[in-house]
């Protein structure tokens, strides 16, 4: 199978990611502003992204009584301060703002007797969400100027001079490749699932917390690309249901669930209430022999019953299925509990890309919005679509400001020329690919056995979360003779080519985890990070530990906290 077009297509904002972040950014360019847009997106904007499946409550908004420096506080105190303040306070600032756009869109947001919205505790608040982001989507696809690739995989960015220049990809569809030449680029691609061995195995391996296509794409270009990463060690690993890997705050924040051991005694008070405690404390319970841990729902009315049932069938319909075919309610059996694999996401740890108040990273012209950017952790959907808007409102600034500086025909005539060879370098690569004579490994061989590597040697589930620097040594070797491999991998057709780039997405985003893990020298967050060598928490890293690629490694850099 060959490449046989090349379509090189030219915007003012090219926006990689049609999720939630992508979207909202899309709705605010065109808001403030005349300029083009692309959209590429791997899979189809309807249904792509994190809110693909829906959500049933908004999980950052600030309640009635609180203010954006509350949210702030609860943030910072969940990751033990490792945050970007100015980042969570920009972010927390427009929770309510983008809330109430998505309620002119149309969403349901459930409110009581007074017309007020319905609090899930002290920052959510109830929604009817699983038509969430094809609201977000159809509202996009009105707008005019706005073209959206769908099926259409980027793989890399044109950059120049530490200035972006647009990016190359590839259709799934059809044998053509795009070349998008753009102003102002945002990566809004998510975070990375799949790095790590998964709690289920086999046909339901990709039944797992965050969606198994979010590969650490934008990440790994990045990377590459040599943009400043932050804070990669700090892994998020979700409390889960057993087996149907269904969120568990739906249970302890809708009915006051509590962690229990099976004893029955209540254990979360005594390893702390942060996430990365809650996963600890069920670890540690297991390993002691207390285990299974369950939340105990043993005892709730009726009511609670079918709320529980009901709030399920928006993100997490397996749960509702498990008591339907079990035949006893939540009432009469406490829902078992564990962690998951880790994950790489900045949406709910500070993980991703440096940026700047603007969502700016350190790339000109590139920015990053949602999962992808890092240092503002507790931002879920809302926080993504503020990250969004901040990021294109600064791009439409930038825009403006820029605007008949310069000849853009012949500046990008010039440009072409000296971008050309990386294009038809991409080109070669791609077909080599899908014409590999040798095609020895299978791209799922490799992802396996990269998962095996993860799990026994980086901290995952088999080691309980926990790691040396012995292992992380190993670990880094055997990712390394991975990469070697890729080479002889053979894709069949443009979809199978996808699921190579996806590897070397994972393998490249897993060799900065490492290095991340290897270089905070304590165990700030149980589990999260558990360095067997630094069991303790200290004061001298109270810091950022960042990295950027460069001459083919992974360099550390550490920088100060940054305050409010």
């Amino acid at each position: 199978m060959n490449i046989e077009n090349t379509e090189i297509l030219h915007t003012d904002v090219l926006i990689i990611g049609g999720g939630t972040a992508g979207c909202y950014a899309a709705l605010t360019v065109r808001e403030n502003s005349d300029y083009k847009i692309i959209i590429a997106e791997k899979a189809n904007i309807k249904r792509s992204g994190c809110l693909a499946a829906g959500v049933n409550a908004i999980n950052a908004y600030i309640v009635k009584g609180r203010k954006p420096e509350d949210y702030v506080e609860y943030a910072k105190k969940d990751a033990d301060n490792i945050v970007r303040e100015d980042l969570l306070l920009t972010m927390s600032e427009g929770l309510n703002r983008v809330t109430a756009k998505m309620e002119q869109l149309g969403l349901v947001i459930l409110k009581d007797e007074n017309g007020e919205y319905v609090a899930r505790g002290n920052r959510n608040i109830k929604i009817n969400g699983e038509n969430m982001k094809p609201l977000l989507a159809s509202a996009v696809e009105a707008l005019p100027d706005v073209t959206i690739l769908n099926r259409v995989n980027i793989t890399d960015y044109l950059i120049e001079d530490n200035e972006i220049k647009g990016a190359i990809g590839f259709s799934i569809e059809e044998q053509k490749v795009y070349v998008i030449r753009a102003k102002k680029v945002l990566c809004a691609t998510g975070g990375a699932a799949g790095l790590y061995r998964p709690n289920n195995p086999g046909f339901s391996r990709h039944k797992m917390w965050y969606p198994p296509f979010n590969t650490g794409a934008g990440f790994a270009m990045g990377i590459l690309g040599g943009a400043e990463m932050t804070t990669f060690e700090m892994r998020f690993i979700a409390l889960r249901c057993k087996d149907t890997i269904a969120p568990t705050g739906t249970i302890a924040q809708g009915v006051g669930a509590k962690q229990v051991n099976a004893l029955g005694e209540v254990y979360e008070t005594k390893y702390g209430l942060t996430t990365s405690e809650r996963v600890y404390g069920t670890v540690m319970e297991n390993l002691q022999g207390r285990g299974p841990c369950y939340l105990r729902t043993e005892g709730i009315s009726e009511e609670q019953n079918e709320s529980l049932k009901k709030a399920y069938l928006n993100m997490a319909p397996s749960q509702t299925l498990k008591w339907l075919e079990s035949g006893r309610k939540p009432s009469e059996q406490n829902v078992e509990i564990e962690g998951t694999e880790p994950y790489i996401v900045g949406g709910h740890t500070a993980s991703g890309y440096w940026v700047d108040t603007n969502r700016q990273t350190t790339i000109n012209g590139l920015y990053a919005a949602g999962d992808v950017a890092g240092g503002c952790p507790q931002k879920y959907v809302t926080g993504a679509m503020v990250e969004g808007e901040i990021a294109a409102k600064h791009i439409v600034q930038m825009l403006d400001e820029q605007a008949g500086t310069s000849d853009e025909r012949s500046a990008d005539a010039a440009l072409d020329a000296k971008l050309q060879a990386v294009v038809d370098d991409k080109i070669t690569e791609y077909t080599h690919y899908l014409n590999n004579p040798s095609g020895m490994f299978t791209t799922e061989a490799l992802e396996e056995a990269m998962q095996k590597v993860m799990d026994n040697y980086a901290g995952g589930i088999s080691t309980h979360y926990q790691f040396n620097a012995k292992q992380l040594e190993l670990a880094k070797q055997k990712i390394k003779q991975l990469q070697e491999l890729l080479p002889d991998v053979k894709a069949d057709d443009m979809h199978e080519l996808m699921f190579v780039y996806e590897l070397r997405e994972r393998l490249v985003v897993c060799l900065s985890v490492i290095a991340h893990l290897e270089a905070r020298k304590e165990t700030r967050w149980h589990s999260f990070a558990e360095n067997l060598d630094y069991p303790e928490k200290s004061d001298a890293w109270l810091k950022y530990v960042n990295s950027r690629y460069e001459d083919g490694e992974i360099k550390i850099i550490f920088r100060d906290l940054v305050t409010l």
